[in-house]
């Protein structure tokens, strides 16, 4: 929460990396607490490329304060810093065609870390984000499309939910990245419903104790109210009108 909120709190670059690289090492430890080799590996590659991230958000920012003199969040005006930090940005959040970690992590994660990293590790590279995109339109609507792409596709062999939740979370990344220059309020709307969504999924999945499809079809017996919801949470996550989640996509559109 800390680390959150000092990047939201920022102006300047340095505070920025400082509260994303909080963010980072606060959710190592619950990410490593099941002491799996699967748990394990996942944490060792969500730790290397946010690292990564972090390491190129900070030079690109040293790089511009080296050209401009100034560190503010609001006014990057030269391309070279511009981009970059727009793609540490994008590698941090998981966006096509950075996003090769996310779905490897996820599914070596228990579903309550799962969900923290599906959610809340969204908001502040997003508040970053959201400050700087003004500045590299061409490149936020290809880094949107791919995402929409390949979320869209690479869910569709799956049979592990985890899988499928984190390609539904770069797909729904790149509506939000590619409506983002037109409208910033909608981009939000998009990840408000998205969070919500996703909450509600991963408790169901938690509640049900189901990982993959076939535990989630067997689910019947043991909670029949709540099997009987998730289609329509699933669907909602999908964004068919007339559920929620269809909004935010009609809206974009």
């Amino acid at each position: 929460g800390l680390g959150t909120t000092i990047t939201f709190a920022s102006s300047h670059w340095l505070l920025a990396w400082m509260g994303l690289e909080m963010n980072t090492l606060a959710i190592i430890p619950l990410m490593a607490q099941h002491h799996h080799p699967r748990a394990v590996e996942a944490t060792t590659k969500y730790f290397l490329t946010q690292a990564a991230a972090a390491a190129t958000l900070l030079f690109a920012s040293v790089t511009n304060a080296w050209l401009t003199g100034q560190w503010e969040i609001q006014q990057i005006t030269h391309p070279l810093p511009s981009t970059m930090i727009t793609l540490a940005l994008a590698l941090k959040i998981g966006l096509a065609p950075l996003h090769a970690w996310l779905p490897e992590v996820l599914q070596g994660l228990d579903l309550t870390t799962g969900l923290i990293l599906s959610t809340w590790q969204k908001l502040a590279p997003f508040a970053l984000i959201l400050q700087l995109q003004p500045s590299n339109s061409t490149l936020l609507i290809i880094l949107g499309l791919t995402s929409a792409l390949i979320g869209g596709w690479g869910g569709l062999n799956q049979t592990q939910l985890r899988k499928i939740l984190a390609y539904s979370s770069i797909a729904h990344l790149g509506w939000m990245i590619l409506v983002l220059q037109f409208s910033p309020s909608i981009t939000l709307l998009t990840l408000l419903t998205y969070f919500i969504m996703t909450f509600s999924t991963f408790l169901v999945f938690k509640l049900n104790k189901s990982t993959n499809i076939n535990t989630l079809a067997m689910s019947w017996t043991k909670a029949p109210a709540l099997t009987a919801l998730t289609p329509l949470i699933l669907l909602s996550l999908g964004g068919l009108p007339p559920l929620t989640g269809f909004m935010p996509k009609w809206l974009i559109l």
